[in-house]
Parts: C-alpha cells; structure tokens; sequence
C-alpha cells in the first residue's frame, strides 16, 4: 500500500463539542476569542492520534464573513493567533507541518456568491500573506466551482508557499461540483497552476467514492476527507446559518470511516483525512491501518 500522509479531523464541529457553545455563525471565531486552549487542545489530539498535519482554525476568517459580525477590524490578528495555536500545538507535539485553511469565498457550498477570479484573488492573496509566516503550506478548503477555485488559487500561489486544493461535491452524485460542473472540469487548473495536491473534502464518503476515481491519474498527490452529515440542507446555504442546520449521521463511526478511506486509497489517494463530524477517534483508525 502506498506511504499516506494523514491529515487531521473536524475542526469547527469539536470546537462544538467540547465547548459547549450552541453554534451560530461565529462559533469558531467565538472559540478563538474566548476559549483559545479548546483549538490547541484539538490540534494536539490530532497529533496524538496519527495526523501529521495540523490545519488552522481559520477556514471562516475571511474579511467579507468578519464583516458580518463586525469583526473585520480584528480580520489580521484572528489569523495569525489561529495560526499560533495550531504552531504551538505542533512545538507541544514535537513535529508535523501546519497547513493553513483558506475556505471559500462567499460561503460554503456556494459557489454562486464568490466574486470573480480577479476580485477573490485580492482576497486570498491577502490571507495567504498574514498566514505565510506560521504556516507550511495552504489548503484551499470547499472550493464547489471551477472559477471558485481559481480566484483562490489566482491567489494564494502568488505567495511561494505549497498550494493543495480541496474541492466539494454533490453529495447525491459525486461526479459533480456543487455548482453542477463535472468534477474533471477542475483538472485543468493542476497544469496551469503550481499545485501539489488535489482532495475533494467535505462531501459523504459515498460521493467522494464516485469523485476519486474521475481525478485518478492527475499529476500531483490525490487525497480526500469526507464530513459526516446526512446531507446539506438549504437552511444551511442562508447568511449566517450555522451547523445546527445540519443533522450528523450515526453510522459513520471510525472503523467505517477507515473502511470509505480504504476506497480512496485503492483508487489512488495518498492524503487522507477527515472533515466536519470527523473526530479524533476517526483519524486513530485511520492511522491504524495506514500509519
């Protein structure tokens, strides 16, 4: 079986978990603000669990999303004490690298409100850059449109730091971006930009399934982590919304997550991980079998 490098698990859902807060639109900005210990504490479960890479808890920390919450004045310090705190947990740990989660632009799973490639370029290359210092490499999260990722890759790459792209499916046909887009349509974007690593993340490990095996074959690392929520509701998809919109399921426990991941590696994934409603107990399981 092929080397796997392991990523880590849900981030903003056990934020939810331990804190005890019921989650609204800045649940995780909240966390970072008043109960910073809780990310430290995830990132080094993760690490103690097999993950060799920490990502930051900075998937929301984009201006136009602070701004919602008049919090876009705090938009520069947010991510770099996010950025802290998974380096610190690293330093704890003793080892592993530290990939810096730039979400979609716009909202998740809604490719339709991202601005153009030239304007969210702007944005990501600004990310990247208050970023940059703490982290080893990007990972554009959740990018559910082909032009959605190349306004964020448009922008981070312009930083000189390693560049991985994970994009989104529909989770009733995994053959398909949530814009509809054919999931192949996003492989143009691995020649004319200088990625390293292609996953497609938070979708059912059923659709990632269907995804893997259309991307097999690409020139740069292939990897996947799936979410565990039955589906995404519309309720979901308003301004604001947050997780408590969308029901988890209860036949994803770890051995039948690692047995999904055994899927994706047989078809050619060698980065595997876990996204919303993936805990630590998942990526133990996972590093079980691949570690």
């Amino acid at each position: 079986m092929a080397n796997i490098t392991l990523l880590d698990g849900s981030i903003g859902q056990e934020l939810v978990n331990r804190s005890g807060v019921t989650p609204d639109g800045t649940w995780s900005t909240r966390t970072l603000k008043e109960m910073p210990h809780l990310i430290q504490e995830v990132h080094e479960d993760y690490f103690r669990a097999g993950a060799t890479i920490a990502t930051t808890n900075t998937y929301t920390l984009h201006r136009d999303r602070l701004a919602r919450f008049e919090l876009e004045h705090e938009f520069e310090s947010l991510n770099q004490q996010a950025c802290q705190l998974a380096v610190a947990a690293r330093e704890r740990f003793g080892g592993g690298l530290i990939a810096g989660s730039l979400g979609p632009s716009g909202g998740s799973y809604q490719p339709e409100l991202a601005p153009e490639p030239a304007v969210a370029a702007r944005w990501f290359q600004e990310l990247a850059e208050v970023q940059a210092p703490y982290v080893d490499l990007f990972l554009l999260e959740t990018m559910s449109s082909v032009e959605q990722a190349r306004g964020a890759l448009m922008g981070a790459c312009r930083v000189g730091k390693p560049v991985w792209l994970a994009v989104s499916v529909l989770d009733d046909d995994g053959t398909r971006l949530r814009s509809g887009e054919a999931v192949s349509d996003i492989l143009p974007l691995v020649s004319e930009f200088p990625l390293e690593a292609l996953l497609v993340n938070c979708s059912t490990p059923e659709a990632i399934n269907q995804s893997i095996p259309r991307l097999n074959g690409v020139t740069v690392a292939l990897g996947a982590y799936a979410n565990g929520f039955t589906h995404i509701s519309t309720a979901f998809r308003q301004p604001g919304a947050s997780v408590i919109e969308l029901s988890e399921r209860e036949d994803l426990d770890p051995l039948r997550y690692a047995d999904y991941a055994e899927q994706w590696v047989a078809d050619g994934a060698t980065i595997i991980g876990g996204c919303c409603c993936v805990g630590p107990a998942h990526i133990a399981e996972l590093h079980k079998r691949f570690g």
